[in-house]
């Protein structure tokens, strides 16, 4: 019987976190070199990556 424990969850937390910044970076409005840099870092990265996207990546309109 396969049990999932907090590792599982926290993996899983992951991966949701990563594909949405993926999604987020592919739809800036960045350029291809910077979307492809930041994709990845956070393909190479996962944690890391992720993190940085949040606070240093491109983002799309703003004031």
């Amino acid at each position: 019987m396969m049990s999932f424990g907090y590792n599982s969850l926290w993996g899983l937390m992951i991966l949701i976190g990563d594909v949405w910044a993926i999604l987020n970076i592919l739809q800036s409005a960045a350029s291809n070199e910077k979307k492809l840099i930041w994709v990845v870092a956070v393909v190479l990265l996962p944690v890391l990556g992720l993190i940085l996207w949040y606070f240093l990546g491109p983002r799309n309109g703003g004031s």
